[in-house]
């Protein structure tokens, strides 16, 4: 089974869609996302920018989207323990993040007291639950940290979404901490994430990442990948 993750083109925060880069970057996902095996459904957050990156490839593909709240941007909000004021429970300094320990592991990164300021557990859980089941309506049964395969189905599934929402299901799917994944890793604008399941064990099944945030099809129409969201010097 085949899951890619589409972060939206460059976003206009301000209305919720698409700068003109953007547009371009999502017209340029078409031939990208047909050059796939196949795409059995697409699944696309509420968000406007998500639905707005998604809307050239549903017009090429005739196509409707699953919309999928749990999807939508992880904001959630938190304390700043260094300002005292709410922010997003990511993209903290690295001289303050790095000095958690509980951000380094799956199971303890709920218990930092700023994740426990916010209503983050219960919006990670939406998630979690969310993607589990889906995956069971094609077969993957959630057991611990990996899947049962009961005659599953090898589709290939679109997921039309945002960047920390994005890294949330991966961080359930792979075993790893958010934070870890939020903090040390960047998916540029209507990039790729392509997972796939690996059966060792005939019915036993685990994702793994073959591609992370791929921009060859901006590269190769000679449109430069945005940096939107990525934090260069102060």
């Amino acid at each position: 089974m085949r899951l890619v993750f589409v972060r939206h083109g460059e976003p206009d925060y301000e209305h919720d869609s698409l700068t003109e880069k953007g547009w371009r970057e999502s017209q340029l996902l078409v031939p990208r996302l047909r050059g796939e095996d196949s795409i059995d459904t697409i699944y696309c957050s509420p968000l406007g920018r998500a639905l707005d990156t998604a809307k050239a490839t549903l017009a090429a593909t005739k196509m409707e989207p699953v919309i999928c709240p749990w999807l939508k941007e992880f904001f959630v909000p938190v304390i700043d323990p260094q300002t005292g004021e709410q922010r997003i429970p990511w993209d903290f300094l690295p001289g303050w993040w790095t000095e958690q320990p509980e951000f380094y592991h799956k199971d303890t990164w709920l218990q930092s007291p700023v994740m426990r300021s916010g209503n983050v557990a219960a919006e990670y859980q939406k998630v979690c639950d969310g993607i589990d089941s889906l995956l069971a309506e094609y077969g993957y049964e959630r057991q611990g940290n990996f899947y049962r395969s009961n005659d599953p189905k090898e589709e290939s599934l679109i997921f039309f979404c945002h960047l920390g929402a994005e890294f949330a299901v991966l961080s359930h799917l792979l075993g790893i901490a958010p934070p870890l994944l939020w903090q040390g890793f960047f998916v540029a604008p209507s990039s790729l994430t392509i997972l796939e399941t690996e059966e060792r064990k005939p019915g036993e099944a685990f994702f793994r990442c073959k591609t992370l945030g791929d921009t060859s099809h901006l590269y190769i129409a000679g449109e430069k990948p945005s940096e939107m969201g990525f934090f260069g010097q102060a």
